[in-house]
């Protein structure tokens, strides 16, 4: 199976998101999955010009000269496509949206009825498959990912993938102080189980999900550890 995970951080690697997508990735390896992994801080992607060209003079392909030029034929094979985002202002950072809004060349130009809803039918050249979300959170609550959920679950509708699920990590922040307990070691754990689960079974189980998001400490007592960090 092959795999591509983008991760939209821009602390890439040394961010909260990739301490998740981290082990994640190490399952899916130990699942003899191939993965490519992309840091869209090291991409140039420019924004989508709505000319569409690559569904009218050049089908399939973009008419932009940069990264995503890389990295749609990746898309095109993939088994399963990770994308990895912290929450910013209620979303995704900009370069995943940016990145996001170059996949139309997936798509054909035309319009299908799916479930009753009109869409565009994917290229016969585009494998099917599943979509992960993976992400993390400064605010306390599993709420905060509410929208995020909903946009992804969306973007598969359109995009004609499964949605197989989300490793989210709620208040974040709360993992530095708690670096040396075992906790961490248990969604670690837990995070390349997953990995290991989407490609051996093709899904992942909710025990795994919920032990990547369990509360690390009350809410009152993560909102005194953020204010005096800040006021350090």
């Amino acid at each position: 199976m092959k795999v591509v995970a983008i991760n939209s951080s821009p602390r890439k690697n040394k961010g909260f998101t990739a301490n998740i997508l981290r082990p994640f990735l190490e399952g899916i390896r130990e699942g003899n999955a191939d993965i490519d992994l992309f840091y869209t801080k090291d991409l140039t992607i420019n924004y989508c010009l709505s000319c569409y060209q690559c569904w009218t003079k050049t089908p399939g392909k973009c008419s932009q000269k940069d990264d995503m030029a890389a990295i749609l034929p990746k898309l095109r094979n993939a088994d399963v496509w990770v994308f990895a985002s912290p929450i910013y202002c209620d979303g995704i950072t900009g370069s995943m949206k940016t990145l996001i809004d170059r996949l139309i060349p997936l798509m054909k130009p035309f319009t299908e009825l799916r479930d009753g809803r009109c869409r565009h039918p994917m290229r016969e050249d585009v494998k099917p498959g599943k979509v992960v979300y993976v992400s993390s959170a400064a605010w306390w609550k599993m709420e905060n990912f509410d929208p995020m959920i909903k946009y992804f679950k969306a973007f598969c509708n359109n995009f004609n993938r499964e949605f197989a699920g989300a490793l989210l990590r709620p208040h974040s922040v709360a993992l530095v102080p708690l670096r040396k307990e075992s906790v961490i070691d248990d969604i670690n754990t837990a995070a390349k189980k997953a990995g290991n689960q989407i490609i051996t079974q093709g899904k992942i189980s909710q025990e795994f999900l919920s032990t990547i998001s369990q509360e690390l400490m009350p809410q009152d007592s993560y909102v005194d550890v953020i204010n005096k960090g800040w006021e350090t």
